[in-house]
Order: structure tokens, then C-alpha cells, then sequence
């Protein structure tokens, strides 16, 4: 079977426990991370085959870490390596990455040191049928934007399926660039969108209406994901299937959880799921994109697809880290619960 791609930046998490209890204690959880590579861990637990791609410095602590992920069973032979550091962000134990307390140092890493014709992609490519990305990378710089638009155009011209995850840092976009004036010309590209009707509007410039707001039924939110879907579909004629997700915070720990997916002119709802107690929010989203490209890889149902997608991402959220650890089983397990 062909090999799903995931292209991004290998990061290192650093996660403080606040108060000063790290400075006490002398200590601090890392974590291997990155969105695509949270992606690529997924696929790997579900038996997908998927190698992973990002841009390394040649030191020991980079080969430590790919031999770190090939033993979760994802292909690391064809990450380049140059450039000098690996890319760190940190984030307070039990925050979000939406959230404001997240602090980046990721200036001057060998990923952002990407740049057109500095990656032999025709190598990179060989073999695979799903290229992923995500609109993390275009928001570091504009030689990285070049090199995302230079793949994807080889990708294309591969008939590889390609999808995006709408991603949104607002800490990242730092070089006189808005989303919507970079990501709409990756966009076109893509065969898969995935993000919710905020990320839509702030990415892809896809129209978020006034009568959206945090009192708003979930009638209406699902109303208006058909809207943004065929929106999206209308601007980007490549784009066969929307995904939208929804996440809610319920006081004073909880989260109320639904997406939905549009294809051939119809939206398919997930179950709604809904917990009282988050372990870690992050990587979620991504274990969501992950259940995407299971499903439609294995030419599954649109509502077969949406379903294991949502289970997975909501069973994320009840483990500790960045990628989730969970198996078939064990999503098919809380769906099973839920339907």
C-alpha cells in the first residue's frame, strides 16, 4: 500500500507545571511534537502506512529523535537535514494552544530555513498517494510559503491526494502577511480542508456570519458549516470534502464536542460528545485529521468517516501528551458508547 505523507515541523514541547513549581522541582515534561507529526502518530497506531517529513539539523538529538518515532512505526528516512536548532515552544500543563499562555522560540529553526529548490520533492514523494500539510508552516515566513506551494504543485502533478488542516497561531503570522493573503494560494491545491467556520473565515477569507456567536444553537452551527463548506468548495474547486469541527468549553472543566464532514452536496454530523474532565486539549484536532485520512483512505462512509474521526479526537482529549496512543479498539470502543 502507498505511504500517506505528513510534512511539518518537528517540534519540542516543553510543558512547565505553573507557580513556580518547575523552578522547585527542577524539572519539565518534553514532548516530541508537532501537528503533522501528531497526524503521522495516529495513522501509524491505525495501522496506516505514513512516513513522516520535516527539516532537521544533523546533530545527535535529531538522530535520537527520529529513532524516537520509527519505533512508533513512522517513516523518518526522508527528512532532510540542515540548518542548526529544533524548533521548542512551551505550554503550561493543562493549557491550550489557543490559549495565550503559549510561548514560541522557533526563530531561526532549521524548518524555517525551508526554502524553493533546497528539497529534492520528487524523492520525498515517491511512493506516496496522501500528502498532508498544515496552515502551521506557511505562517512562519514567505521562503517557507514557497516551498509548501513548490511541493504541492509537484503533489498535484502526481495525482497525490492532498489535505490541509486550517491550523491557526496568531503568535506565528509575525511577517507583514495575513493568513488570508497566504493560505487561499495553498489552498487550491487541496483535495481535503479541514478546520471550523472561524478558522474559515480567518485563513481562507470564506464569509463568517454576524448571527454566529457564542449563544448560537447548534442548529445554527450546523447550518452555517454547510454554508462555509460550500463556500470553500465554491473557491476551491479541487476540494471534494470540508471537515468542521466544534469544541466548546462546558464550566467549570468539561467539553462539549461535534464535527461534521460535506461531500457530493451533503453534510454528515457526527455524535455529540461531551466529558466533564480534560486531561490535555492539545493534539486533539490534529487526532481528529488523523481519523480523517483513516477513514478516507480506507474508502470508508462519509458518516463512517466522520464518526471515527470525531471518536478519535474525543479520546484524545483524556490522554497526556501531544499524539494519542489509541488504537482501533479503543475508538471504535468509545464510539460504540455514544451511538
Amino acid at each position: 500500500m502507498q505511504k500517506v505523507c505528513c510534512f511539518g515541523e518537528l517540534l519540542l514541547r516543553f510543558s512547565p507545571q505553573l507557580n513556580g513549581e518547575w523552578i522547585k522541582n527542577a524539572t519539565m515534561p518534553v514532548f516530541i511534537g508537532g501537528a503533522e507529526l501528531n497526524v503521522a502518530t495516529a495513522l501509524a497506531n491505525w495501522n496506516v502506512p505514513v512516513q513522516y517529513t520535516s527539516i532537521l539539523p544533523d546533530n545527535q538529538l535529531s538522530a535520537e529523535i527520529k529513532q524516537y518515532v520509527e519505533q512508533k512505526g513512522i517513516d523518518t528516512s526522508r527528512i532532510p537535514t540542515f540548518g542548526d536548532r529544533i524548533g521548542t515552544y512551551y505550554l503550561p500543563q493543562g493549557a491550550d494552544l489557543k490559549n495565550a499562555g503559549v510561548i514560541y522560540d522557533r526563530a531561526n529553526s532549521a524548518f524555517a530555513e525551508l526554502a524553493p529548490q533546497k528539497v529534492n520533492w520528487d524523492s520525498i514523494l515517491d511512493g506516496v498517494s496522501w500528502f498532508h500539510f498544515s496552515a502551521i508552516s506557511p505562517a512562519l515566513n514567505q521562503n517557507v510559503v514557497d516551498a509548501c506551494e513548490e511541493v504541492l504543485k509537484i503533489a498535484r502533478s502526481k495525482g497525490i491526494t492532498i489535505s490541509v488542516d486550517l491550523n491557526y497561531r496568531a503568535k506565528l503570522w509575525k511577517y507583514g502577511k495575513t493568513p488570508a493573503e497566504i493560505m487561499p494560494r495553498l489552498a487550491q491545491y487541496c483535495d481535503v480542508i479541514m478546520g471550523n467556520i472561524w478558522a474559515a473565515n480567518w485563513l481562507l477569507d470564506i464569509p463568517l456570519s454576524d448571527t454566529i456567536n457564542p449563544e448560537s444553537s447548534q442548529e445554527e452551527y450546523l447550518a452555517h458549516s454547510i454554508d462555509t463548506a460550500k463556500a470553500i468548495q465554491a473557491k476551491f474547486p479541487q476540494c471534494s470534502v470540508v471537515a468542521n469541527t466544534f469544541r466548546f468549553d462546558a464550566p467549570p472543566t468539561g467539553i462539549l464536542y461535534y464535527t461534521t464532514l460535506f461531500t457530493e452536496g451533503q453534510q454528515f454530523v457526527s455524535p455529540t460528545f461531551a466529558t466533564d474532565v480534560v486531561v490535555d486539549k492539545v493534539g486533539s484536532g490534529d487526532c481528529f485529521m488523523g481519523g480523517l485520512i483513516y477513514g478516507l483512505y480506507h474508502q470508508k462512509t462519509p458518516q463512517e468517516v466522520i464518526n471515527y474521526a470525531a471518536a478519535a479526537a474525543f479520546g484524545k482529549l483524556n490522554e497526556y501528551g501531544d499524539a494519542t496512543r489509541q488504537k482501533i479498539a479503543d475508538v471504535e470502543m468509545i464510539l460504540a458508547k455514544t451511538l
